[in-house]
């Protein structure tokens, strides 16, 4: 008797709290990490500022992703990472019509991590194989597939942490490089 009353407890405690479980899921939004990954004015850090270099052209957006340090987590789905409670953050910016281009992206703390950089040249938040470019923080060379994690990891300090990202395009079939002659 005082089994199946220990059962009957246990019943309703799952159905109580299996509704709060479901509605802790974040739901998926462009806007994910966005919060947690947009620097403040005069920021101290722990941040990182990115420089890019070798842009195609002063068109469309710039996003900035961050990522845990293996390659399990690089690149993989950011709805997968926030509620898994693993570090994810993003930024965006549009591409500014002339001088140098800096993004600026906050890290949970001091330590390693992974990046990618997107240049959305049609601001449609998608990765076009054709007209965008990729590049990653070490500037590692490219194939069709995503390099390893080790190739494109960083290290931050306390404040900022400054590094240089040259981008990528699409060249012939089966690589992505930089451009002879970038935009200015």
């Amino acid at each position: 008797m005082a089994q199946e009353m220990r059962r009957a407890v246990l019943a309703g405690l799952v159905l109580v709290l299996l509704p709060s479980a479901v509605a802790a899921q974040v739901e998926s939004s462009p806007n994910l990490g966005k919060a947690e990954g947009q620097c403040r004015p005069n920021e101290a850090g722990p941040a990182l500022i990115i420089t890019v270099v070798g842009l195609k052209d002063r068109k469309g957006n710039l996003r900035a992703e961050l990522y845990p340090d293996n390659d399990k987590d690089f690149l993989e789905d950011d709805n997968i990472l926030v509620n898994a409670g693993k570090t994810f953050r993003r930024v965006e910016m549009p591409v500014p019509q002339a001088g140098a281009v800096q993004l600026c992206i906050r890290t949970p703390g001091p330590g390693h991590y992974t990046l990618s950089l997107l240049h959305d040249r049609d601001a449609n938040r998608k990765f076009g194989l054709s007209s965008d470019g990729v590049g990653f923080p070490n500037n590692p060379k490219l194939g069709l597939s995503k390099p390893k994690a080790a190739n494109v990891r960083f290290a931050t300090g306390a404040g900022l942490t400054d590094i240089s990202i040259r981008m990528n395009y699409r060249r012939g079939l089966f690589s992505f490089g930089p451009l002879e002659r970038p935009a200015g």
